[in-house]
């Protein structure tokens, strides 16, 4: 039994383990043909390389172009948060799913979506740029965060009225 064989594994009695006598642990030997490799590489139940990968559905296509779409209705000067885009393409609460499409949308004007009170999200680099090519649109800061009482891009939504019934 080679080291590479072996694992770890808490016995359900006490071993007198040459090892660890106090502490029940013994090592036990580990079938070559293991589909998993080694215990190190394991992800949870199932093994790395062996993940389901979700598919791509008609639905989330979708709703990838409607975020795409409201990001791209922002126009310059203004921003939006990631949840308020969200909320924009009929989303709310997608946040996440927002940040997803920025990061692998191309041409999408990305320096407009903002974190949650105005608060660049982005390290780096990136946070400098994004917040030059703000500036450079006229968008103002306080502090380290984007005024949004008067930049947040908000949609103009008709207000539908009840009928009346006299």
């Amino acid at each position: 039994m080679t080291p590479s064989m072996t694992r770890w594994r808490r016995s359900a009695r006490r071993l007198d383990s040459p090892l660890f006598p106090s502490i029940g642990i013994a090592r036990v030997a580990r079938p070559r043909d293991s589909p998993c490799g080694p215990a190190r590489f394991r992800a949870g139940p199932m093994c790395a390389g062996m993940k389901r990968v979700k598919k791509k559905t008609e639905q989330t296509g979708r709703m990838r172009l409607r975020i795409e779409q409201a990001i791209r209705a922002i126009p310059r000067g203004k921003v939006s948060t990631y949840g308020g885009v969200a909320k924009i393409a009929g989303y709310p609460g997608a946040a996440r799913m927002v940040a997803r499409v920025l990061r692998r949308g191309f041409g999408l004007p990305w320096q407009r979506v903002l974190g949650a009170g105005g608060a660049i999200k982005l390290t780096g680099d990136s946070a400098i740029e994004q917040r030059l090519r703000l500036e450079a649109e006229g968008v103002r800061f306080r502090g380290r965060k984007v005024d949004l009482r008067t930049h947040q891009y908000t949609t103009s939504r008709r207000k539908t009225r009840s009928k009346k019934t006299s």
